[in-house]
């Protein structure tokens, strides 16, 4: 048992593991960032509004939510690698026709076929196959995934913007498909060979670890405890995120102030991810969590407060970002501490699925409550969603005690 773990544990550290994270940063930047890199290329040619071409990624935000379910059922079932695989050649073949769009229904399919590449191969098909075969060691990889696929947006923007205005917007679309055929492909091939090969799925009922594992939950009362907590960290998240420079500048910022708070939250939660790789083996998935949801309870306060001064827009920018990056790490373990690792694929899918859908109706529900309601009602939501969110996470830890 102490060599598999010390296997694992290699793997979870190895460079298998850096080659999924160098292939999840370029699968990012080219299927996901895409839309952001060349959206004002867009707006020019083919010159449709800026309506019908957001209802391209949200259709594939939502594909993407339907097919959680079924996806992470294949990942437990042991076809996580061939969907690592096929996953970026789909996306390929979408980018390649988005390349030669000129109606607008062209536009629609190509986004829905990228939906569904997304389900395929993004972090949730990516962490599922790591927590199958490398159990607890899973949390280290899955640190070294998201810290290096952080910087998905650092290499997309300013690459899409070169290219834009050089050779064109189809041509850098055209670019994106060949580098995700000769690039993330290969990587995820070797990565998933390497780790398949070393770390066979551990024995059903094994936790994998030196200490007994802590009983799963696997009722529907602790699913719905999960979702809530999920759900509702994302929902409060991108429904203020996606309109920070303009809740500033209404705060009295200028607008480069407001441009250069926004640009700090990746950086933000690069460093929380440094930390958790650091120290980050000293706190359970549970209270972990419990911090983070505390840190952005923090943040939405000194939002509140940002118009008395640039601190509180710095304390907004650090918790928030730092809490958000490091949810993507614990989460994963959350969810395995909470339903039990047999089934973590189709557990996480489930509960990806509403969360997803909370992520993609956030901006549109923060878009209307700024409009008709103001900043404060905004916050409101906010400050309940996450004491929503903190009292499920507590729910789930007596229930866990109690079950």
């Amino acid at each position: 048992m102490s060599e598999d773990i010390s296997i694992r544990d290699r793997l979870a550290r190895g460079p298998a593991v850096w080659a999924l994270a160098a292939s999840m940063t370029l699968i990012y930047s080219t299927i996901y960032y895409n839309y952001s890199g060349l959206i004002l290329f867009w707006v020019d040619d083919p010159g449709w509004s800026k309506v019908l071409l957001a209802a391209g990624p949200m259709l594939a935000q939502l594909i993407a939510a339907l097919m959680a379910p079924f996806c992470g059922r294949q990942v437990d079932q042991g076809r996580g690698p061939e969907m690592l695989l096929f996953g970026p050649v789909l996306g390929a073949a979408a980018l390649a026709a988005l390349a030669f769009v000129t109606e607008a229904w062209h536009w629609i399919a190509a986004w829905a076929v990228i939906g569904v590449a997304q389900a395929l191969c993004f972090y949730e098909v990516g962490f599922a196959f790591l927590i199958r075969r490398l159990g607890p060691s899973a949390r280290a990889a899955i640190i070294r995934v998201t810290l290096v696929a952080g910087f998905a947006s650092t290499v997309a923007f300013p690459t899409y913007a070169a290219l834009g205005n050089g050779p064109g917007w189809r041509m850098a679309t055209l670019w994106a498909a060949v580098l995700t055929v000769l690039l993330v492909v290969p990587l995820n091939l070797y990565a998933t060979r390497r780790i398949r090969r070393d770390a066979p799925p551990p024995q059903s009922g094994s936790s994998g670890g030196t200490e007994e594992a802590p009983p799963a939950q696997s009722s529907r009362r602790a699913m719905i405890l999960l979702i809530l907590v999920s759900a509702s960290c994302s929902m409060n998240h991108w429904m203020i995120v996606t309109y920070i420079v303009p809740i500033l500048v209404a705060k009295g910022f200028s607008t480069a102030m407001a441009v250069t708070m926004g640009a700090c939250l990746g950086p933000a939660q690069v460093l929380s991810r440094l930390g958790l790789m650091w120290g980050g083996h000293r706190v359970s998935n549970h209270r972990g969590v419990m911090v983070l949801l505390s840190l952005m309870l923090l943040a939405s306060g000194a939002l509140v407060a940002a118009s008395a001064g640039l601190v509180f827009a710095v304390i907004y920018v650090a918790c928030q970002g730092a809490a958000f990056g490091a949810m993507t790490i614990l989460r994963p373990g959350l969810i395995a501490d909470v339903m039990g690792p047999e089934n973590y694929g189709s557990n996480a899918g489930k509960i990806l699925m509403p969360t997803l859908f909370a992520g993609a109706m956030a901006p549109m529900i923060g878009a209307i409550m700024l409009e008709n309601m103001g900043f404060e009602a905004l916050a409101v939501l906010s400050l309940m969603l996450l004491t929503t969110a903190l009292l499920a996470l507590r729910s789930l830890k007596l229930e866990a005690r109690t079950g």
